[in-house]
C-alpha cells in the first residue's frame, strides 16, 4: 500500500498497535471493505489470519476491491470465528445492530437502484432485529452520499428507518470529505486507513 503515499509506510505496525491499546476482546470492530487484495476466497485466508489474531468481534462489508468476495456462504465458511460479513442482512451484537450494503457511485443509476435496494433489505432486517430499543448502526463501503452532502437515495433510506451512525470507507488521497459529518440528525463517521492515519475510530 505505501506505493499510494507516505501514510501508508509501516501501516500494519501503525493499526495493530493503535487495536491493541483500545480494543477489548468483547468490543466490535467494524471494517468498511477493501480487505484483501486477493483475487480469490482461499487467498484471503492469510489476511484474515492475521486479523484474527486482534482482539473483539469483526464485522465486514464488500468493498469494491474485494473481488474475492463471492457467495455470501462460502465467505461465511471461510472466515475465522471471530468476523461476521454482512449482505443484505443485519446482526445482533448485544445492544447494537450492524447493517450495511456496499453501495456504489452516483453516476451509475442501474447499480445505484440496485444497491439502494439492498440497503433497505438489510435496513429492514436490523429492524427486525430491534426487539428492545438497540441502536442500528449501518455500514457502507462508498460514501452514501457525495462531496456536496445533497440528499441521495442512500441517505433517504437511512433516514427513513431513523438511523443515527453510519460508518463509511473507501475515500482514499487528498479528499474533501471530513471525518465526521452530522446531516439531517445522522452522523456519519469516514473510516478509510488513511484518512484516520490508521487509527481506529470510536463509534460508539
Amino acid at each position: 500500500m505505501d506505493i499510494f503515499g507516505p501514510v501508508w509506510q509501516g501501516y500494519l505496525d501503525t493499526i495493530f498497535c493503535d487495536w491493541k491499546e483500545k480494543v477489548g476482546k468483547d468490543d466490535v470492530v467494524i471494517l468498511a471493505g477493501d480487505l484483501s487484495w486477493a483475487m480469490k476466497l482461499e487467498d484471503t485466508a492469510p489476511d484474515f489470519d492475521l486479523l484474527s489474531t486482534l482482539p473483539g468481534k469483526k464485522i465486514i462489508i464488500k468493498g469494491n476491491h474485494d473481488y474475492w468476495w463471492n457467495a455470501i456462504g462460502k465467505v461465511r465458511n471461510a472466515l475465522p470465528s471471530d468476523f461476521y460479513a454482512l449482505q443484505n442482512d443485519a446482526i445482533k451484537i448485544g445492544d447494537h445492530i450492524f447493517c450495511g450494503t456496499r453501495g456504489w457511485t452516483f453516476d451509475d443509476e442501474k447499480l445505484l437502484s440496485r444497491e439502494s435496494i439492498r440497503l433497505e433489505m438489510s435496513l429492514e432486517s436490523a429492524k427486525k432485529l430491534q426487539t428492545n430499543g438497540e441502536e442500528i448502526i449501518c455500514i457502507m463501503h462508498y460514501p452514501p452520499f457525495d462531496k456536496g452532502e445533497a440528499s441521495t437515495p442512500f441517505t433517504d433510506l437511512i433516514e427513513k428507518y431513523d438511523i443515527k451512525k453510519v460508518v463509511f470507507g473507501h475515500i482514499h488521497g487528498k479528499s474533501q470529505f471530513p471525518l465526521q459529518t452530522l446531516k439531517s440528525g445522522v452522523h456519519y463517521y469516514l473510516t478509510s486507513c488513511d484518512m484516520t492515519q490508521n487509527t481506529l475510530v470510536q463509534i460508539c
